[in-house]
Order: structure tokens, then C-alpha cells, then sequence
């Protein structure tokens, strides 16, 4: 059959040859560039990010980003949505590697950074939520969700006290990040959450 032609009707279609899978894996490439840069982007952002400097620093061209994403809302909604999936399942990769009370606290670092880049979005994202045009995520409850985890791992463990409401410490962080936001001193916020995780190991685990 030809290639241009369309496929038979109630016959499945043959697997991608091997031209289509290179493009295929060209598209997924550029799309994970896109993202990437875009990430860096808001995150170091004073102020709103040109979508022309995120294609640049991809190493793609504009008509590539907008074929992406077709708006700022898009682009920023995708972003969003790439880094809470990525702190709302790291729990169980953390406790594969750390210590309870340790994945805890790299888990934080991690909602950290979420934060971060959450902030140089944060416009684009309320417009959007409010207009109703982004759909509004269930981030506190996946949050919540992801320190359920690990708090339960440490209860087991003996690492982490028992007694410990997952929604509590969600609050706690929040507080942290609330209190940071206009100082912009990464120090104070490693500080602070250190002193949320000592607050969290039973008291003969605490250090001095």
C-alpha cells in the first residue's frame, strides 16, 4: 500500500516505520528541550519571560515552541504540571535510597525548587485558574499525599515520630516558603527546613 494512502478500513494500521520513529523521538526530544529551558526560565525570572529567549535557549525556533504550545498559558500550564508530577512521586524513589527522616528532607529540597519555579509562573497561572482556562490542580493534596508516604516510612522506621499529621507538616512548609518569598535567601529556607524535619524525629532522635 502506499504510504500516502489511507489505511483500509478495519484493517489496523502497520507499526511506524523507521523514519516515523526518529521523528517521533525528535518531537518527544524537543518538547522535553522546551520544558527544560523553560524551567530555568521561570525559575531565575525578576519579571515575564520572552517565549523567544525559552526557544533560543532550547536550540529551537520559535515556530517549534508554538507548535508545542501553542500559548504562554500552554507552555506554562505543561511546566506546572511536569515539576508537581515530578515532587508528588519522588517519595517512594527517596525511601528506595535514604533514611526516612533523609528522603524527607531531600523530598523538601525538591518542593523547594517546585516553589521557585512556581513563582516565576505565578501570574500566568492565577489568570489562568481564575479564567478557567487551566485546569486548577490538586497540588496541596498531592503534596500531602507524597509527606503521607514518607512520614508513615518514618513512623515505621522509628526515624520520624508517629504522632505526626502528613497535613500539619504540609502547612509547616507552606509557612516556610510564605516567610522566604520576599527575602530571597536560599540559606534561611535550608535552615527552616531543617528545623521542620528536627521537629518531626522523636525526641531522642533530635539533634542538638
Amino acid at each position: 500500500m502506499n504510504p500516502t494512502e489511507p489505511a483500509t478500513p478495519g484493517v489496523p494500521a502497520g507499526p511506524p516505520t523507521g523514519a516515523d520513529r526518529p521523528a517521533r523521538a525528535d518531537v518527544r526530544r524537543n518538547r522535553e528541550k522546551l520544558l527544560a529551558a523553560a524551567r530555568a526560565a521561570f525559575t531565575a525570572a525578576d519579571d515575564r519571560v520572552a517565549l523567544e529567549s525559552i526557544a533560543r535557549d532550547a536550540g529551537v525556533g520559535i515556530g517549534t515552541l508554538y507548535r508545542h504550545f501553542p500559548t504562554r498559558e500552554a507552555l506554562v500550564e505543561a511546566v506546572y504540571a511536569a515539576e508537581l508530577d515530578d515532587v508528588a512521586t519522588s517519595a517512594p524513589a527517596l525511601l528506595a535510597e535514604l533514611p526516612p527522616d533523609a528522603a524527607l528532607r531531600a523530598w523538601m529540597d525538591r518542593y523547594a525548587a517546585f516553589v521557585e519555579t512556581k513563582r516565576g509562573m505565578i501570574d500566568t497561572l492565577r489568570a489562568g485558574w481564575a479564567s478557567g482556562s487551566m485546569a486548577t490542580p490538586t497540588t496541596r493534596e498531592r503534596v500531602t499525599a507524597a509527606i503521607t508516604t514518607i512520614v508513615a516510612a518514618g513512623a515505621r522506621s522509628g526515624s520520624l515520630r508517629a504522632d505526626v499529621d502528613p497535613e500539619d507538616v504540609t502547612a509547616m512548609l507552606l509557612g516556610v516558603f510564605l516567610s522566604t518569598a520576599a527575602s530571597d535567601t536560599p540559606e534561611r529556607t535550608r535552615r527552616l527546613l531543617d528545623l521542620v524535619v528536627d521537629a518531626l524525629r522523636p525526641a531522642a532522635g533530635r539533634e542538638e
